[in-house]
């Protein structure tokens, strides 16, 4: 019988073969040289397209397109040791675009196609932990997002994703803000997080709650509040519980096709059929250009159905 060669004890051997199927296929040259092998072995699994480049020293275990995880993995380990962050660290990355990976300060890192590499401070303690894939804690990355943002409203649609997957909570975010420096303690981007926690999760949301509600003192309704209709259970954005008046942001993101519209018309029926109230959708030309017109008419909306207030004047009101 012939002696085991060096290819037999690396990708034949368990430990390597359980180390690539968790890095979906993806390997080192570094890895396999650990392993056991040499160039030559190497070399020689190139030829018979047993592996296949995907950057320098980083090999996949096919010819074919590369799923996202197999990039996210090869950008990885091209700049070990390395973490996946930004859009790349949270739930539903951009199947296409660039993948984000945080190194160190102070590392010398060569270009590598398709990868964007990011100098992190403290980027050890900012790790996922028990994380196959290396990457930065969900709200470490979303910061990371946020603080890159050219608007903050940009940012602050990157928090409501992140919450709206119910893998993290406005809290959690608003910690590792403020765990980044530079950031003051009365921030625009922590306010934004205190509305997110109120229940304004969207962007259209926390504007209707700012230009809308609070600057008229209009009363502040339950937010995304649980229902259960005969279509089935439906989260209301804003539900005057008391007045039977119930307001419904249309954001571009969630009611611009033809089956959420419908979707909506359904919620509205039912507001009516079981409880007898009122659904007032508005959307962004009511509250981001009519905010103080948006405002006077719920407050008399709110007034016929038992409300004792009175509509405030903001600075911008005519």
């Amino acid at each position: 019988m012939a002696a085991p060669t060096p290819v037999d004890r690396g990708p034949g051997s368990d430990d390597l073969r359980v180390l690539v199927r968790a890095q979906d296929g993806v390997v080192s040259r570094p890895q396999l040289l650990s392993a056991g092998l040499r160039d030559h072995d190497i070399a020689r699994m190139l030829r018979r397209r047993e592996l296949a480049p995907v950057h320098l020293g980083v090999y996949v275990t096919h010819t074919g397109p590369l799923t996202w995880q197999q990039r996210a993995w090869a950008a990885v380990l091209a700049h070990h040791p390395a973490w996946l962050t930004r859009e790349s660290a949270l739930p539903d990355p951009p199947q296409d675009g660039v993948i984000h990976v945080a190194v160190a300060p102070g590392r010398k890192v060569r270009p590598v196609p398709g990868v964007v590499a990011h100098r992190t401070a403290r980027v050890h303690h900012r790790v996922a932990p028990m994380s196959t894939l290396p990457r930065l804690r969900l709200e470490e990355a979303v910061v990371e997002v946020a603080a890159a943002a050219r608007d903050p409203y940009d940012a602050f649609a990157a928090f409501a994703r992140l919450c709206h997957t119910r893998r993290s909570h406005p809290q959690a975010i608003a910690e590792a803000l403020r765990r980044r420096r530079g950031v003051p303690a009365g921030s625009l981007l922590l306010e934004m997080l205190a509305d997110l926690a109120e229940g304004a999760c969207s962007v259209l949301e926390r504007e209707y709650l700012v230009r809308v509600e609070r600057a008229h003192g209009l009363p502040a309704p339950a937010r995304q509040l649980r229902v259960r209709t005969a279509g089935g259970v439906v989260y209301r954005d804003a539900d005057h519980l008391a007045y039977g008046v119930v307001v419904e942001l249309d954001g571009r993101l969630f009611h611009d096709s033809p089956h959420r519209r419908a979707e909506d018309l359904d919620r509205d029926l039912d507001t009516v059929a079981e409880a007898g109230g009122v659904t007032l959708r508005i959307g962004w030309r009511q509250v981001t250009r009519d905010a103080c017109r948006t405002a006077h008419r719920i407050g008399r909306v709110l007034q016929r159905h038992g409300w004792e207030g009175t509509v405030g004047r903001c600075p911008g009101c005519p």
